[in-house]
């Protein structure tokens, strides 16, 4: 009678094995990694893989969701706040947290990615520029910096401090007061070229 809780409990233990091993491996390899690879650094075999995630997509997408929607809702949720220059860099400061914590640089490129994936992806491609949007509007970030600046920034703080041997845990944050103050209005000058293609 307790054999099934057991299973599932396993199976549950499994899965988030499976996304923590997928997204350490995407984040080393890109979305070539393999699911051999995967069920190795998971401990698990390429079975299991499959039987949770059918196909290498759904495990891509499965991670994406994971990893980006607590993000997504936490950009909603500040949205509202009545700060918007305030609430940009506190969106910005767990963006770089989460990647402080395990690389989602993989996830650039929303043509190679599942549709699930992708889907994912543009939310939080959408939720980035309405809180851009948000903050010009307020005069808290210069005029003409975009939502497409934004999202390329949004990893530079730690992608900076990777060229230290052993750089502090929250060294980042330093980069990110940095990045910030680069995208207030005061002092600004003009940008030597125009943005890129809207992300």
């Amino acid at each position: 009678m307790t054999s099934p809780p057991r299973l599932r409990a396993d199976a549950a233990r499994n899965r988030q094995l499976l996304l923590a091993a997928a997204a350490e491996e995407f984040a080393e390899r890109g979305l070539e990694a393999s699911v051999a690879d995967i069920a190795r650094r998971a401990g698990v075999g390429k079975g299991t893989v499959f039987r949770h995630f059918p196909t290498k997509d759904d495990l891509i997408a499965a991670v994406v969701q994971e990893r980006i929607t607590p993000l997504i809702a936490a950009g909603e949720r500040l949205l509202d706040a009545a700060d918007a220059g305030a609430a940009l860099l506190e969106f910005l400061a767990m963006a770089a947290q989460q990647q402080q914590q395990l690389d989602l640089s993989f996830l650039q490129g929303a043509d190679r990615l599942a549709p699930d994936a992708a889907q994912t992806q543009e939310r939080l491609f959408r939720v980035v520029h309405a809180l851009v949007d948000r903050a010009r509007d307020h005069d808290a970030v210069r005029p003409d910096v975009t939502g497409t600046d934004v999202i390329l920034l949004m990893c530079a703080p730690n992608h900076v401090v990777t060229y230290l041997p052993d750089p502090p845990p929250d060294l980042w944050r330093r980069y990110l007061a940095i990045i910030f103050d680069g995208l207030r209005p005061q002092g600004a000058h003009p940008l030597p070229h125009p943005p890129p293609r809207s992300m």
